[in-house]
């Protein structure tokens, strides 16, 4: 019986996770060591009765109370707050899904990974903020770490039998987002409500806003060239509003591997637990007849400038994807808060990086987790001022 562990478990990818372990036997079929989640504990409990897990973990030490009393009587033990993360981490599984959202999933894959286990990664910005460690880290662990991003997915499942060498380009595509039609000038101007108004996929809040930024196309252009070893020139990213090819590899007779599929995340997700063995999924199949055409238009970086500053993180890189992820993150808690508008996002990363890199070397290579965080902790500081004198300059 394969041990699986579930870090963010609530989230949207979490519950695509548990549909597919409860598809394929649950508690039967698994075992499972550790679920973690947020502040939804009735659902965290829920689930970790359902999977049986040893344990349950709540990222917050105030919601320790109702957990346990949603688990009492049921043997599984209750834990709350970072440290418990860790070591819930810790505890020895043979396939992990790392599902929390933001910088808070980078310490728990890294504890994961020392036990030499399959890493399902859908936390992009473990990636973005810490590639070259978190893949030595595997390396020398002997661990295996599987994308789940639906964009990374494909690239894995278009490389199959294929050496990286002969890759000439990687094409990853973007929906566009919920604004992706606006006049431009309307832009600065979009509501939280608007920006969430996703035409195809069904997500949490904070990864859909930063699909109508596009600025979670461009964490994934930091990740593509993180995970596969390629060159930033040989990453594009195209616009295809049906959302169903999900990205395309090239190689270099002119040959393109192109993935496609319905919009549903448990397509990724069911190919990493079933890896290398592909299981019937409940997923729609393609009509190809009633599809009619799939479109395609390049990106407009006026209206999308994450792009470009992945762009400039690339050429960076040392801890540059650690500050511009910490940035991006601060920029989206102001613009839900409602102190910063929807265009003001990117200028907030924008002016965190030019003020970080005036003060540090944003090049510099990380030795270490701990620079990595320490980095994120500055950046959070640099992208709270840049925010709040946005902000200002708004209001007035």
């Amino acid at each position: 019986m394969r041990r699986i562990s579930m870090f963010g478990a609530t989230g949207s990818i979490g519950e695509s996770t548990f549909d597919l372990l409860m598809r394929q036997g649950g508690a039967a079929a698994f075992h499972t060591v550790a679920l973690t989640g947020g502040r939804n504990v009735a659902r965290l409990a829920e689930m970790a009765r359902a999977l049986r897990a040893e344990v349950a973990v709540t990222a917050y030490d105030d919601c320790l109370p109702d957990l346990r009393a949603a688990l009492a009587g049921s043997g599984i033990a209750a834990t709350a707050g970072p440290q418990a993360l860790l070591e819930a981490a810790d505890r020895p599984a043979d396939w992990i899904m790392s599902a929390i959202v933001g910088a808070a999933g980078l310490a728990p894959g890294f504890h994961a990974l020392r036990h030499g286990t399959t890493l399902a990664l859908a936390n992009k910005e473990s990636l973005v903020t810490a590639g070259p460690l978190l893949m030595a880290e595997a390396a020398r662990h002997g661990a295996r770490i599987l994308p789940v991003d639906s964009e990374h997915s494909a690239i894995f499942q278009a490389l199959v039998g294929e050496d990286i060498a002969a890759v000439e380009r990687i094409v990853l595509t973007a929906s566009g987002g919920a604004l992706r039609d606006w006049p431009l000038d309307r832009l600065a101007r979009a509501t939280v409500a608007e920006a969430l108004a996703h035409p195809n996929w069904a997500m949490g809040q904070r990864i859909t806003i930063d699909s109508a930024s596009m600025f979670n196309k461009a964490l994934e252009v930091i990740e593509t060239r993180e995970y596969f070893g390629v060159t930033p020139d040989q990453i594009e990213v195209i616009i295809h509003p049906e959302s169903l090819i999900h990205s395309m590899v090239g190689y270099r007779d002119g040959a393109m591997m192109a993935h496609l599929g319905a919009a549903d995340m448990r397509h990724a997700i069911g190919y990493a637990l079933n890896w290398p063995e592909r299981a019937d999924l409940p997923v729609a199949r393609l009509d190809f007849a009633a599809l009619g055409q799939l479109t395609f238009r390049a990106p407009d970086e006026a209206r999308y400038p994450a792009l470009r500053l992945a762009r400039e993180v690339m050429a960076t890189r040392g801890l540059a994807g650690a500050a511009f992820n910490a940035a991006k993150e601060i920029a989206l808690d102001h613009f839900i808060g409602g102190g910063i508008g929807f265009a003001d996002m990117a200028a907030v990363v924008d002016a965190t990086l030019a003020a970080l890199s005036h003060r540090n070397s944003l090049g510099n290579a990380p030795m270490g987790l701990e620079d990595v965080l320490a980095m994120d902790h500055l950046a959070r500081q640099e992208a709270g001022i840049a925010a709040r004198a946005i902000g200002t300059r708004r209001a007035g």
